[in-house]
């Protein structure tokens, strides 16, 4: 139902004689509206006057923080995958294509004057299309969540893969105790760091985080570059591999894989919404998705490049897990620290960023009809951060590694997120603005994700039961 059908409703029944029936339908108007068009916080409340709308640069970082979580430390695991070549290529290809479905999202967002995602695909589809990106938005976010906290255990207690064990921070400092485990260590920082940051409930209240997280992000790729160069001066790297390594039919499927690890670095499509409605002027959003997209292009394309030129057939699905051996320069000890400790911090403050969209999807699917908005109810708000929280520090004790993670998740609901929902939403076409070009690209878009994707989930699958070695060996 869209805003005018609810205006219209709302108008025809205030005429209504009995003033209590009028007050009910009143209620349960404004109700709607709030759980179907509004985001988690409007932009003031209770006449708060204090917050007037959200800066530009301030909604660039929010968005190129959520673009660049722990999707770029699988990167160069992709290039070993896809050669530099192919690989960078790819990547700009998939930034392309992401750029496109934003466009679409927020040019038929326009259309059906929605400023949410969900709101958008119940727009096209009813209430399923709605459920269907709810449950999606659960499955990618509660994944990635997951795969940060992999990856923050990996560097601060250290991680074992393939027999080869690869000491955590906290190991290497001090040695071995039962405090610097992975479940302790995972523990600590979920209610030390995680909670307070996830008791946030405006998006703006993080872009301080965000531009730190990002500073961060760019310290571990200078100190990648540099030590790169050096080595590439002295002599010490060999020629990096710039094609795929193509041996027969299944080397051909194997290259398909590194195609969830793309679609992955680059959703950031449910937080657009809401970044744009507490923007000073929402029609700012399409500037800034791209300088940011622009951003964390540059970000990945260098981080590929010299990531996979420094380590070669030795980069691991984690890239964090090469820098804890001798790197071979002059402070290497010293530089791999710096490098682990400034993303691992980095991930942190990542983190809430995405859990906010977890956490308000979780409750548009388990709470439809709650009368209240989720900020407004804190024991619904608390239930819900809590148990998400406990799910995500489970998961990242029993997930093998961030590649598995990374190939689950990008594989199913990340390619519906980033590019089938929102062809789809174009093909559909609910208010009859699409052009012949939005359908080319959409049907374009669709054929190559499935296709794609389904290859990727045959490819792992293979390699599994086939036992065949992994690119994040």
């Amino acid at each position: 139902m869209t805003i005018q059908a609810e205006t219209k409703k709302h108008n025809n029944n205030n005429k209504h004689p009995s003033r209590k029936h009028s007050s009910k339908k009143k209620d349960s108007v404004t109700v709607s509206v709030l759980n179907d068009k509004s985001p988690l916080i409007p932009k003031k409340k209770g006449g708060d006057d204090h917050f007037n709308g959200a800066s530009k640069s301030g909604a660039v970082m929010n968005l190129s923080t959520t673009i660049i979580g722990a999707g770029i430390m699988a990167l160069p695991a992709t290039m070993k995958v896809l050669g530099l070549a192919l690989g960078i290529a790819a990547i700009v290809l998939v930034a392309v294509l992401s750029e496109s479905t934003v466009r679409i999202l927020l040019k038929y967002s326009r259309g059906g004057r929605t400023d949410s995602y969900g709101s958008l695909m119940g727009d096209a589809f009813g209430d399923v299309g709605k459920k269907m990106l709810q449950a999606c938005v659960v499955i990618n976010n509660l994944g990635i969540l997951v795969i940060y906290m992999i990856i923050i255990g990996d560097v601060v207690a250290g991680s074992t893969s393939n027999g080869l064990h690869h000491p955590g921070l906290l190991e290497g400092w001090f040695g071995p105790h039962w405090w610097s485990g992975r479940v302790f260590v995972l523990m600590v920082t979920t209610i030390c760091v995680f909670v307070p940051l996830a008791s946030l409930k405006r998006m703006d209240s993080l872009s301080v985080t965000s531009g730190l997280a990002v500073a961060l992000a760019v310290v571990f790729l200078i100190v990648m570059v540099a030590i790169s160069m050096f080595k590439i001066v002295s002599g010490s790297l060999p020629m990096p591999q710039f094609l795929p390594d193509i041996k027969d039919i299944n080397s051909v499927w194997n290259l398909f894989t590194a195609i969830p690890v793309l679609v992955t670095a680059y959703v950031c499509h449910f937080n657009v919404h809401t970044i744009g409605n507490e923007l000073e002027d929402p029609s700012f959003i399409e500037p800034v998705v791209q300088i940011s997209l622009v951003l964390c292009t540059m970000v990945y394309i260098m981080t590929s490049f010299f990531g996979f030129v420094l380590f070669g057939d030795a980069t691991m699905g984690d890239i964090l897990s090469n820098f804890d051996s001798d790197l071979g320069v002059p402070f290497s000890a010293e530089l791999n620290d710096i490098v682990r400790i400034s993303y691992a911090l980095h991930l942190m403050l990542v983190f809430p960023l995405v859990f906010y969209a977890l956490r308000l999807n979780t409750d548009g699917l388990l709470f439809s009809s709650a009368q209240l908005p989720l900020e407004s109810d804190n024991k619904r708000f608390g239930f819900i951060s809590v148990s998400l929280l406990t799910l995500v520090y489970l998961g990242a004790n029993f997930v093998p590694s961030a590649w598995d993670a990374f190939q689950f998740t990008g594989a199913t609901s990340a390619v519906c997120i980033g590019f089938i929902f929102p062809a789809a939403i174009a093909i559909r076409d609910a208010h009859g603005i699409a052009t012949k070009g939005d359908k080319i690209l959409a049907v374009l878009m669709i054929c190559l994700a499935v296709f794609a994707n389904v290859v990727a989930i045959y490819s792992d699958a293979y390699a599994l039961f086939k036992k065949n070695p992994s690119p994040r060996a």
